[in-house]
């Protein structure tokens, strides 16, 4: 595996480069200056909201490409590379659809701030880790300004639960297993793959010269793209399938083990 030709790293955040904690190691920081020194651009692609990867990267985050919300919004320093909203009778029809479902708790999520209703205080406290900003509202059913995603949660499993409910809507739109308790639905263009696409095109950079990890099935848009993709051990099985190599988990430094050979490649 020869990394020496890699121009730009792309990686997911939870389940990826967050540990189980939802820590990002002091060790990736490091490795990030020494990716900055060889001019290897550096993004995070991500199903959580813009303002909560940017709360884990703080530091570097006027360095970094910012995929938000399974690629409905693309930020680079404060500036939008790319939105692609959710029609609003799409977000009706779906809210319309989880009415009749037990125990689930979706999410509009705007390009600045989510959107739930009060009937979980559990789940506020838990949607708490994935998006900084929000408000509560008495109905979704009335909300209608600009959403880039419907995030849907479950407790126990999103697969066996929330999928089930709603993948017959895959003809049209972005149906995504996001984690072990989300699903996500966006607009069809709406995906990790279709953004980092654009980013590559922006910045000319080739399969053979791009890095992506990832380990759900929201990822594997983007894994597709790239010549050197890396599914963590921790990954569902599609990803382990789709992907060309394997690294170890997100809690044994998956990410940062791969990056530590880029670097001596270079």
């Amino acid at each position: 595996m020869d990394l020496s030709k890699i121009k730009m790293v792309v990686t997911d955040m939870d389940g990826t480069l967050l540990n189980s904690d939802h820590q990002v190691s002091d060790k990736f920081f490091s490795l990030f200056e020494a990716l900055k020194k060889r001019d290897i651009k550096f993004v995070a692609a991500s199903g959580r909201q813009y303002h909560s990867i940017i709360d884990k990267l703080d530091s570097i985050k006027d360095d970094i490409i910012v995929i938000a919300e399974n690629g409905g919004f693309t930020m680079q320093n404060g500036k939008e590379l790319l939105v692609t909203p959710l029609p609003n009778a799409t977000k009706n029809e779906v809210i319309n659809l989880l009415d009749g479902v037990k125990n689930v708790h979706p999410v509009l999520c705007g390009k600045n701030t989510a959107y739930i209703t009060n009937q979980s205080t559990l789940f506020e406290h838990k949607l708490k880790e994935y998006y900084t900003n929000y408000k509560v509202l008495d109905t979704l059913n009335d909300f209608d300004a600009e959403i880039v995603k419907i995030a849907i949660y479950h407790f126990e499993s999103s697969e066996k639960y929330i999928y089930p409910k709603v993948f017959h809507l895959e003809n049209e739109l972005q149906v995504k297993i996001s984690g072990a308790n989300w699903v996500d639905i966006s607009s069809k263009n709406a995906n990790k793959g279709y953004a980092l696409e654009k980013v590559m095109q922006q910045n000319n950079i080739e399969p053979h010269e791009l890095l992506v990890f990832g380990d759900y099935n929201n990822d594997l848009e983007m894994l597709a793209l790239a010549d050197y993709s890396f599914a963590m051990k921790n990954a569902h099985p599609k990803v382990l399938e789709l992907a060309n190599y394997q690294t170890e988990s997100n809690d044994n430094f998956g990410v940062e083990r791969i990056l530590e050979q880029l670097i001596n490649s270079k």
